[in-house]
């Protein structure tokens, strides 16, 4: 499962890049138990989920601010990019959640691993 946030300064060139390094990212383990396997190596898909929360900042006062979230319009454009590339890259499914929709997402989160993966 992916949570993606997009900021008002990422590019297409950002998702493309971000696409290449998920789908490539050796996080799944191998037969001795090193995490040397990526979701491509595996075989596996990729639940999208486009996540502006993210870039929630909450250090001052006691509601978060969203400023360093894109706009909706530029948000949305670069996740199906990024979803189109996960594609492109192998993955495969790659379902999609819904855009600016509340949704009930279920987790399992099998292992210790939960890794924040930001662009350059």
């Amino acid at each position: 499962m992916i949570f993606l946030a997009v900021a008002p300064g990422d590019t297409p060139e950002t998702g493309e890049w971000m696409a290449r390094k998920l789908a490539g990212l050796r996080i799944f383990s191998d037969e001795e138990g090193r995490m040397n396997r990526s979701v491509v190596d595996e075989g596996l898909g990729a639940l999208v989920i486009s996540q502006f929360t993210l870039y929630g900042d909450c250090r001052k006062g006691r509601r978060p601010s969203f400023l360093r979230a894109a706009p909706p319009e530029m948000a949305d454009e670069l996740y199906r990019l990024f979803c189109d590339q996960l594609g492109a890259e192998d993955v495969h499914p790659v379902p999609r959640g819904q855009f600016a929709a509340d949704m009930d997402v279920d987790l399992l989160n099998d292992g210790p691993v939960t890794l924040i993966v930001d662009s350059p």
